[in-house]
């Protein structure tokens, strides 16, 4: 299907999703420039436009669905957790790097929309994929958080931390917390999508994204025992659950995007 025909599917969603990638391109633009207090608020309006945009698209009878609207699924949520704790701690700064991120997401949500979805296999499919989308946004969140923490602790090193800046061992904690959660919830995943294949009859199937969302289980399970029997922390930890983030977004949004985009399959 050529481009232009594609997008003018469902041309509300497309475009709120092309404001809301010139609204992000903005706040990476001007953030510095802007006090805190107006920087958190022209983020949390392009969050609405980014929530709006993603409402739009459901509007499309089938719904469609793939890679591109799963990472923005993902980014939003991240954003979202962003959003709660900049109030909580506002010394956590990583407006520059989640802007840029919603602009690429919502840009590659409109080339690549996704396939049609008209049937289900089962009515309770649609928990299965909030289950491995929650996880996403909360071992996304973890990622951005071990990321802040890796700055910090550079920071550190070279002497040029800041009185504001936020805690090291802060950042440790929040990192390790969202990384528990968003374990939770991947191995509720996988135990939902075996359940469901069984309701369905049919064994599991260890395809591509069955076996990369294992290894990340698998990864990100040692990384946490790790870090509660080995007391794991610093380069190793960050490292590792780099690894881990890296095989789960193999798992989904690479194997759609092979199917998608090289294979041209739904």
């Amino acid at each position: 299907m050529n481009l232009l025909p594609q997008l003018a599917l469902n041309l509300p969603a497309t475009v709120l999703s092309a404001i809301t990638a010139l609204a992000y391109a903005l706040v990476a633009w001007m953030h510095p420039r802007l006090s805190q207090m107006r920087a958190r608020g022209l983020l949390a309006i392009t969050w609405g436009l980014h929530l709006l945009a993603l409402l739009a698209g459901l509007t499309v009878d089938p719904v469609r669905f793939g890679f591109g609207p799963a990472l923005s699924v993902t980014v939003w949520l991240v954003l979202t957790i962003y959003l709660i704790e900049s109030r909580l701690y506002p010394q956590l700064r990583a407006r520059g790097v989640l802007a840029v991120l919603g602009a690429a997401v919502m840009v590659i949500a409109l080339l690549f929309p996704g396939a049609h979805h008209p049937a289900l296999p089962s009515a309770w499919m649609p928990l299965h994929w909030a289950l491995g989308i929650a996880a996403y946004g909360l071992i996304g969140a973890a990622v951005v958080h071990g990321f802040l923490m890796q700055r910090a602790e550079q920071a550190m090193r070279h002497g040029t931390t800041h009185d504001t800046a936020m805690p090291l061992l802060t950042l440790e904690r929040l990192t390790f917390r969202f990384l528990a959660a968003g374990f939770v919830l991947l191995t509720l995943t996988l135990a939902a999508g075996w359940y469901f294949s069984e309701l369905l009859n049919q064994r599991m199937v260890w395809n591509h994204k069955t076996v990369f969302s294992v290894l990340s289980w698998l990864t990100l399970a040692v990384l946490l025992w790790g870090r509660w029997q080995l007391g794991w922390r610093g380069r190793t930890a960050v490292r590792t659950l780099y690894v881990g983030a890296g095989l789960l977004l193999l798992s989904y949004v690479g194997s759609r995007f092979v199917l998608e985009v090289l294979l041209h399959r739904p």
